[in-house]
């Protein structure tokens, strides 16, 4: 007798789609002949696993398997079947003046509707297309299931930045996956076919940090610390970009902590990069000629830097 097609996949007959797919993948990965060569066992549970899923993943097959199992029991249709039977010729599931069919027809009926035999036309308009499930690439390689493989990758901040490749691993394979410049945080690349069994692979991109840049959208920022004296008299700073090189930077007098100065065209994709200036005031206490020049200048600058702000 055969074995239930839910007990071959290990799953519930209140099983979802997503997992008799998932179902499938796990066991169809163990016993396929490529990963067990010359394992006969191997290959036969594996042919079993195959017409279980060729079923069941068809919701037209499913129904008729849930409803009669692998026995079609005189009367569950009615009308004819002509041709496409071996021997020719037509015959009726039961019904007035039906012909009955022996258990053995029974199982030959099914085996035909499931195994890909080619009925004749009464079946497609009964039941619909039973055509099997076209095979994909490599020997005894099944049609993956619909949905692709969810992966997340790790990717350098240069490498999202300015476009490269990076190796991934899915399962037992290891493949390259191709980021375009530019690439944000979050987003997701779909690879088409590169599942173990041709299924898309979405890969969700998560950009690691980098020591000193950061980005906001296409346009690239690095903080820059500027002495006092710079910031007030002006000067100049060689700074990093994120193509690689570096640049001279005139710093203009009178600078204060979070402004900024623009690289026109050296951000991501068409970007710019921005120097965010920090200025920084010396830690702990002034020496005695230090306060002397501080307090000269406040006398000659007694600006109230507060004059401004909303909360005054």
């Amino acid at each position: 007798m055969p074995r239930d097609y839910y007990e071959i996949l290990g799953v519930p007959r209140t099983a979802s789609t997503e997992e008799i797919n998932k179902a499938y993948r796990k066991l169809a990965r163990q016993h396929h002949p490529d990963r067990n060569p010359g394992d006969k066992q191997a290959e036969a549970r594996f042919k079993e696993i195959q017409n279980a899923y060729d079923t069941l993943s068809d919701p037209k097959k499913k129904q008729v398997y849930d409803q009669f199992g692998t026995d079609i029991p005189p009367g569950a249709a009615g009308g004819g079947f002509p041709g496409g039977f071996p021997g020719g010729g037509s015959f009726q599931f039961g019904g007035p003046g039906g012909q009955q069919i022996d258990p053995e027809m029974a199982q030959e009926v099914f085996r035909r509707m499931f195994g890909g035999g080619g009925a004749g036309g009464g079946f497609e308009d009964l039941f619909g297309s039973f055509n099997t499930r076209t095979r994909g690439r490599g020997r005894g390689r099944p049609q993956p299931p619909a949905e692709a493989i969810e992966v997340e990758a790790h990717v350098p901040f240069l490498t999202a930045a300015l476009g490269g490749t990076i190796g991934l691993r899915v399962g037992d394979r290891d493949i390259d996956v191709r980021v375009p410049p530019g690439f944000e945080d979050g987003k997701k690349l779909r690879v088409a076919g590169q599942g173990e069994y041709g299924e898309d692979i979405m890969v969700k991109v998560r950009v690691e940090p980098h020591p000193y840049f950061r980005r906001e959208g296409r346009d690239i920022l690095i903080d820059v610390p500027v002495s006092i004296p710079e910031a007030v008299l002006g000067g100049k700073v060689e700074v990093p970009t994120v193509a690689g090189k570096r640049v001279t930077v005139k710093i203009p007098p009178g600078t204060s902590s979070g402004s900024r100065i623009r690289l026109p065209g050296m951000g991501v994709a068409g970007g710019d990069q921005y120097l965010v200036m920090k200025v920084v005031v010396p830690k702990g206490k002034p020496d005695d000629r230090t306060k002397e020049l501080i307090d000269e200048y406040a006398r000659l600058h007694p600006d109230d830097v507060r004059i401004d702000v909303p909360w005054r």
